[in-house]
């Protein structure tokens, strides 16, 4: 919702891209995947850079382009950051990346399907192509939490096809963030039958989401992601064993390979090459993210790599005001 009616209003299309990179998942996922972009007042799209928003777990990008109470969406966010030259103009993306398991890390895997190769083969090819806006050296990614993760391990994956990248608030830091919510997996499991099947079986038919199911949803949804199982049910497993909650070493190590603590050890001189990187988290984040961000940014600042570190009084939630800050970053840097 405008605060300013008198804004000036960028304009949303919406686009469909027909994926063959996902359509190895188990999760019987549509191929058919929704993107929305909105372009600014005044332009239409050619030669602007191109920034992709990846939501967090349970989110989809459509979202993002929701009304929104007591509040911005992205697109009315983007217009008063522009139209009060707070921003430089830029194309925003906002895929659909939903799936049945909650979300996903935008990685590839054997279970949820090949949603780095979708993004980078299949998406942006689709909006350049049809609004003349991105390309490489402005071409930037950034989100929270899962999305925040989906970023930074695009940007070392990919530095490139991304010139920059902003991480609010993302996982890393497994043994912190991860590690403690395998025995509340189980226990929700036992409750649901026993086994990870009759578990989503039950979660699927529930008349009402619980959030302590939906917790354990998440942790199942890394494991199909970071260690997919193809004996699992939908490929789901965990790295622990399933009476004793006792962490299986060469299980366990396959989640830490994805680590972005582990990653930057490997990928981290790609990002000298970016023009612009961006951390930051809340100081009091209950899923204990801050102290992989601190790891994070003196691994980097070791490495030499050129990043904007940040961390701000609050905690993992309601945390949109941020992009007031990374937006106006990520689209500076992106038009040089």
């Amino acid at each position: 919702m405008h605060s300013d009616h008198t804004t000036p209003k960028g304009q949303l299309h919406t686009m469909f891209v027909d994926s063959e990179a996902i359509a190895n998942n188990r999760l019987g996922e549509p191929l058919r995947r929704r993107v929305d972009v909105y372009i600014p007042d005044g332009h239409d799209g050619s030669g602007l850079p191109l920034l992709v928003d990846l939501v967090g777990f349970t989110g989809s990008g459509l979202g993002h382009v929701a009304w929104k109470n007591f509040g911005e969406n992205v697109p009315e966010r983007a217009d008063r950051l522009i139209a009060t030259g707070v921003m430089k103009p830029a194309v925003i993306a906002f895929p659909d990346c939903f799936t049945r398991l909650g979300g996903n890390q935008y990685v590839n895997s054997a279970a949820m399907g090949n949603w780095d190769d979708f993004l980078v083969e299949e998406m942006l090819p689709a909006i350049e192509t049809r609004f003349g806006c991105g390309g490489t050296g402005h071409r930037g990614v950034f989100g929270k939490s899962s999305g925040g993760y989906g970023a930074i391990m695009h940007a070392m994956i990919h530095p490139d096809i991304w010139a920059g990248a902003v991480c609010h608030s993302g996982d890393m830091g497994f043994e912190l963030s991860f590690a403690s919510d395998f025995a509340h997996t189980l226990r929700r499991i036992d409750k649901h039958g026993g086994t990870i099947r009759s578990f989503m079986e039950a979660f699927e038919a529930a008349p009402k989401v619980s959030g302590d199911d939906l917790h354990a949803l998440m942790t199942l949804a890394m494991g199909a992601t970071y260690d997919p199982d193809p004996r699992g049910y939908l490929g789901m497993s965990l790295p622990v064993t399933m009476d004793t909650c006792e962490i299986i070493p060469e299980r366990w190590a396959e989640w830490m390979k994805w680590d972005p603590l582990d990653m930057v050890e490997r990928h981290g001189e790609g990002l000298k090459q970016l023009k612009a990187l961006m951390i930051d988290c809340g100081d009091i984040d209950q899923y204990n993210l801050l102290y992989g961000a601190r790891r994070m940014t003196a691994k980097l600042t070791e490495l030499g790599v050129e990043h904007r570190y940040e961390e701000f009084p609050d905690t993992h939630s309601s945390i949109d005001y941020r992009m007031d800050v990374s937006l106006p970053f990520l689209a500076e840097r992106l038009s040089r």
